[in-house]
């Protein structure tokens, strides 16, 4: 595509007048434009994509996929309908639970609300993000008499497996002294952390039959959690559970318990993706100038080079390629920083946090403990395809003008 007469021109305009050879000062402004435009958007695109995806893996890891709840607020006999979910193709389990909000109590006289999750130790067990995240206690420990609490809220309260806490249900009791509340003591069995502070801050689990006492829901849940197999086939799954438990029960998945977060997070993302290309586009202008600055300081040599043979062609070409060049080569080191960044970013972040001081990452602000990063391949070729497409249509209007340049008037005042 280019002759060796014409990357020899290229890359002697590349260089300074100077001995050491650097890149000429404009050039290397709009080489790190482009390096920096194509690395700050690989990194932001996979912080994205890691937040998004951890935060909806851990929120279904924890909520199931698909719910099933009563039309007239409880439901009863919910083993049968159990049965009815189970002969679906494509169902992984189903968990009844019971919800419902609670206000806590140390020995200390310290209170405060929290979100009570009611499920069997069969069901516990089943959820890795849970059972995978049991800190202090085991499996066993999770009985009627015991729950389980976060991290953050043990932290909080200087609770350990042994120490005992009080629950008190919103529901009240009729009794000869009028109604009272419901309130048990329980001792804390497993202390959990599943890396999101919402729920090791808020959020304590424990049996369902515990849970049933407690909340006087007799022999009834809140709703049943359905897992999938796979998550792909929702649709399809989610309608014919309608059919199943109709009209017992209404289905709703993620989707619908999460749009507006769904929503949200799509926006942001699709937002921060054309915020960040205007940096490469700017980097794009900066090779505009440069290489019109250039076509301007060499118009001797191309007059020079026209006389002695060459052609419109080779001049074009040779001012695409000296401004295309540093695009590529921008983007090329921009996108290896890019992802050496996002790959290592967690420990980066640490590095940074103990050298300043300052935190940077606060998990109760983000819900998460750590910076989540995945590399989305498709992405970084898009975002590589679109900086070097910027980069070689900068060089064209330059080329144009360097190639329609006129020899006799070049060499008038010459």
């Amino acid at each position: 595509m280019f002759s060796r007469f014409e990357r020899m021109v290229a890359w002697r305009y590349l260089r300074s007048k100077k001995a050491e050879g650097f890149v000429s000062v404009i050039a290397g402004f709009s080489f790190m434009g482009i390096l920096l435009g194509v690395a700050t958007l690989i990194i932001v695109m996979s912080v994205m994509n890691g937040f998004r995806e951890e935060l909806f893996g851990r929120i279904l890891g924890l909520g199931g996929h698909m719910n099933a709840y009563s039309t007239s607020g409880r439901l009863y006999d919910y083993n049968n309908l159990v049965d009815r979910l189970k002969d679906l193709d494509g169902i992984k389990y189903i968990t009844p639970v019971i919800e419902s909000q609670s206000l806590m109590t140390t020995p200390e006289g310290a209170a405060s609300g929290v979100m009570v999750r009611a499920l069997t130790q069969e069901d516990f067990a089943k959820r890795d993000i849970l059972y995978k995240g049991i800190r202090k206690g085991e499996i066993g420990d999770f009985v009627d008499g015991k729950i389980a609490i976060g991290t953050v809220l043990a932290n909080r309260y200087k609770l350990l497996p042994g120490d005992k806490v009080t629950l008190i249900s919103p529901e009240v009791k009729s009794s000869p002294f009028g109604n009272l509340q419901r309130k048990k003591t329980y001792e804390v069995g497993i202390i959990f952390d599943v890396e999101m502070y919402e729920y090791n801050s808020g959020f304590i689990f424990m049996p369902l039959s515990a849970a049933q006492k407690l909340f006087d829901y007799g022999d009834s849940v809140s709703s049943l959690e359905i897992f999938l197999n796979n998550p792909d086939r929702l649709d399809e799954i989610r309608q014919a559970a309608e059919i199943k438990l109709d009209p017992f029960a209404k289905v709703y998945d993620w989707r619908d318990m999460n749009k507006s977060f769904f929503n949200a997070l799509n926006v942001e993302r699709n937002v921060m993706f054309l915020i960040l290309s205007l940096i490469i586009l700017v980097a794009a202008f900066n090779i505009i100038s440069s290489m019109i600055m250039l076509v301007k300081d060499k118009g001797h040599d191309i007059a020079i080079m026209r006389t002695m043979g060459a052609t419109r062609r080779n001049m074009l070409k040779i001012f695409i390629l000296t401004g295309a060049s540093i695009g590529f080569i921008g983007t090329f080191f921009g996108a290896a920083l890019g992802i050496a960044f996002a790959l290592n970013i967690e420990a980066i972040r640490k590095w940074i946090e103990g050298m300043t001081g300052y935190t940077i990452w606060d998990a109760e602000v983000r819900f998460l403990s750590e910076i989540p990063a995945v590399i989305d391949w498709n992405e970084v070729i898009a975002v590589i395809a679109m900086a070097f497409f910027l980069s070689v249509a900068a060089t064209l209007y330059p080329a144009w003008r360097a190639a329609r340049l006129d020899p006799v008037e070049a060499m008038r005042y010459e």
